[in-house]
């Protein structure tokens, strides 16, 4: 962990040199990276959403087929939060990291899309996307552009063009399972990435908290930037606990600085 001014720049170039050495580098990110921009966590002493709310009554695949209109109801803040929100210099650190070639993917647990408007183009979305639905019924799949601005102004439910039932955001709700083909993808990467780069995530969530284990079994280096501490922190390489928009630009500077 870093306390003082110049064990904090030590760290950072540490991360930097590290990153500059790796071939192949993974990030994985989680709610940490997008509350700089709005967006409520779910898990923080306090402020974190299922601390006001119980997840099995209003997030769940049970409560959805159920009562449709209250996790709706309670999306819509958040959905709300999700469209507005702008990513962050974390975000956009990454993507220029990815950019000049020291990031190849992009592992999520969040659900807000902003590594992709922030530039990052290999992005693996684990608890899915509000960017687009599929019907209840006939399982047809749209883009939620078309039905967004009615929902987020009004409050009104999407339904299927072809059949008139509910659409789901394809988002991952308690009681499903992850993307199949999206969680692949991710373990292959985890397992041969040479660097990882944790950031903003308790790894309290599994299985994706499992992921830096596929890392270091592969004998892969991690960098952590969080603002508590996890359990990977004993295997950490370098630890922040801090603002992951605070650190992560300043590792992205360095590596890529021209001197």
């Amino acid at each position: 962990m870093t306390d003082s001014a110049s064990e904090f720049n030590r760290a950072i170039h540490r991360a930097a040199n590290l990153l500059k050495g790796s071939r192949r580098t993974v990030a994985l990110t989680g709610a940490g990276i997008s509350t700089t921009s709005g967006i409520p966590d779910f898990r923080s002493q306090g402020s974190g959403l299922w601390t006001r709310y119980e997840p099995m009554e209003v997030a769940s695949l049970t409560a959805f087929r159920c009562h449709p209109e209250k996790f709706f109801a309670w999306f819509h803040p958040l959905a709300r939060q999700m469209v507005l929100a702008d990513p962050n210099p974390a975000h956009l650190a990454l993507a220029r990291l990815e950019g000049a070639g020291y990031i190849k993917t992009v592992i999520t647990q969040n659900i807000d899309g902003l590594h992709s408007r922030a530039g990052s183009g290999n992005v693996l979305e684990l608890h899915g996307t509000l960017s687009s639905l599929t019907c209840t019924n006939c399982f047809q799949h749209y883009d939620s552009a078309h039905f967004l601005e009615d929902y987020l102004e009004h409050g009104t439910i999407p339904l299927c063009p072809s059949c008139g039932q509910i659409l789901k955001p394809d988002v991952i709700l308690y009681e499903e399972q992850l993307p199949y083909r999206v969680w692949q993808d991710a373990e292959e990467a985890s397992r041969s990435c040479d660097l990882m780069l944790i950031a903003g995530t308790s790894l309290e969530v599994m299985p994706s908290a499992g992921l830096p284990i596929r890392a270091i079994e592969n004998g892969a280096h991690l960098i952590l930037v969080n603002r508590t501490a996890t359990y990977m922190d004993v295997r950490a390489d370098v630890i922040f606990h801090k603002d992951v928009a605070d650190v992560i630009p300043l590792i992205a500077d360095e590596v890529l600085s021209p001197h």
